[in-house]
């Protein structure tokens, strides 16, 4: 999980991580990878920002579906 952090501090990190029961921003709700990511921060207290959550997870579905060649099923990710 080293390369999640060094994504986050290249990205800023900053802001708080108890926002994760809030809909994400643009009045999405948070998916299962979205929650996820936001547990994962919360236990190891990386402390990243949910702006930073959402770019993380969505770089990690556009490179899912760039090397697999099809969509994340949507019952997980949105």
């Amino acid at each position: 999980m080293d390369f999640v952090k060094k994504a986050a501090d290249k990205m800023g990190s900053s802001g708080t991580s108890n926002q994760q029961a809030q809909p994400a921003q643009g009045g999405q709700q948070d998916d299962y990878v979205d929650k996820a990511f936001g547990s994962l921060n919360n236990k190891q207290g990386w402390n990243i920002g949910k702006e930073q959550q959402e770019k993380i997870t969505d770089g990690g579905r556009q490179a899912y579906e760039k090397v697999t060649g099809s969509k994340v099923n949507p019952k997980i990710s949105n």
